[in-house]
């Protein structure tokens, strides 16, 4: 491994605005995606989605709903072999994400894994849900992309995590979360499941399932990927050591990047090229509450001195930001949060709440906001 890094905090910003996209938007989706390994998909839409909030700054012209077009299709399903991505969850987590296809064999030792543990939302099928499969798939195979609403059974009801679901509902997560279907489409945020065979195509599902060591390397790189700048485990660690970086940012704890991102940090490193470069800075933005500039709090708060949680599922009294805050970069800058609403029905997009360091203006950043999600 390479010896120790050290670069200023400024510099650690600069480099993650470059290597994170924002400062050169690509040209599409998959382009991102390849480059970020993944990107996270959230359902709640206070003001976007969190996969929308997440692509607006980083592809050029990117449009609401953008991600789920890539993915699926409009109107009717994409056809397996016109597929480039699909939605799952990261190895281990409940976290549905966008992957490329190369992910799959990654994730066929983890949908193994859970049909083998206790869960109610993603363990091992229970007696009356292995009854009910073989129906499920059979309706599948006949019928097509199907939400669990479309599929008749007794209608008897089991507790869930939260609140209740139908055996249907329940049993089709579980399948999902084993392989057995995936998402095919969705009519506006409801699932609809297919055979795995239906959504991709015969040589990514043949594709040989990779050794423990060899997806625990992947699973580094793709955090590595997806933040760019990152805390390392011992065991992470010793799974990549050979392609990453150790960084020093000031006082705080050793980081990592990949040895790939190394020229882009030099570059940022380097003060004379942006002592005159203010005006090329983009404007203020409205970061997605989970965007990866800020995902590791940890991390955060090392390099941004901002210390920031997002608070949409915590209790409205313990809340310090507000339901859906985005925090606000400015260059090089972390200065606030503004907490929006969009009110649909009327049309425009509703400031709750917002705190904003004197001297920044984030006004322009609301109105590109309201623009993009077609309201005032």
């Amino acid at each position: 491994m390479p010896p120790v890094l050290k670069v200023t905090p400024q510099a650690a910003r600069r480099f993650l605005r470059q290597a994170l996209l924002l400062d050169s938007p690509v040209p599409d989706i998959g382009t991102a995606l390849a480059h970020l390994g993944y990107i996270q998909i959230d359902p709640i839409n206070v003001c976007g989605r969190m996969h929308d909030l997440i692509l607006r700054p980083r592809v050029q012209g990117y449009r609401e709903g953008g991600l789920m077009r890539h993915l699926h299709g409009e109107g009717q399903p994409l056809p397996a072999a016109a597929r480039t991505a699909f939605e799952h969850h990261l190895p281990d987590t409940h976290v549905l994400v966008a992957f490329p296809l190369d992910a799959w064999p990654h994730l066929l030792a983890a949908m193994q894994g859970r049909t083998r543990t206790r869960g109610a939302w993603m363990g091992k099928l229970t007696p009356r849900e292995r009854e009910l499969a073989p129906h499920i798939l059979g309706e599948l195979a006949a019928r097509g992309p199907l939400s669990p609403d479309d599929i008749a059974v007794d209608g008897r009801r089991t507790r869930r995590i939260w609140g209740t679901a139908t055996f249907a509902k329940s049993t089709l997560q579980k399948l999902f979360f084993h392989g057995h279907v995936l998402i095919a489409c969705r009519e506006k945020n409801r699932r609809l499941y297919h055979l795995p065979e239906r959504v991709l195509t015969p040589d990514i599902l043949r594709r040989p399932e990779p050794s423990a060591a060899d997806t625990a390397r992947w699973s580094v790189q793709l955090k590595l990927r997806q933040r760019r700048l990152v805390l390392l485990k011992r065991a992470e660690l010793a799974a990549v050591a050979d392609l990453v970086q150790p960084v020093a940012v000031g006082s705080g704890p050793t980081l990592y990047c990949l040895a790939s991102d190394v020229p882009v940090l030099h570059s940022a490193a380097d003060d004379s090229k942006f002592e005159n470069r203010n005006s090329k800075i983009r404007p203020p933005l409205l970061l997605a509450p989970l965007d990866p500039l800020i995902y590791d709090r940890r991390v955060t708060r090392t390099l941004w001195d901002f210390d920031y949680t997002w608070e949409a599922y915590t209790p409205a009294s313990k809340r310090v930001r507000g339901h859906y805050a985005l925090p606000i970069l400015a260059g090089h800058e972390l200065v606030g949060h503004v907490d929006p609403k969009a009110d649909r029905e009327h049309g425009k997009l509703v400031v709750v709440s917002r705190r904003v360091r004197r001297g920044h203006r984030v006004a322009p950043a609301v109105s590109e906001l309201a623009r993009f999600l077609g309201l005032r």
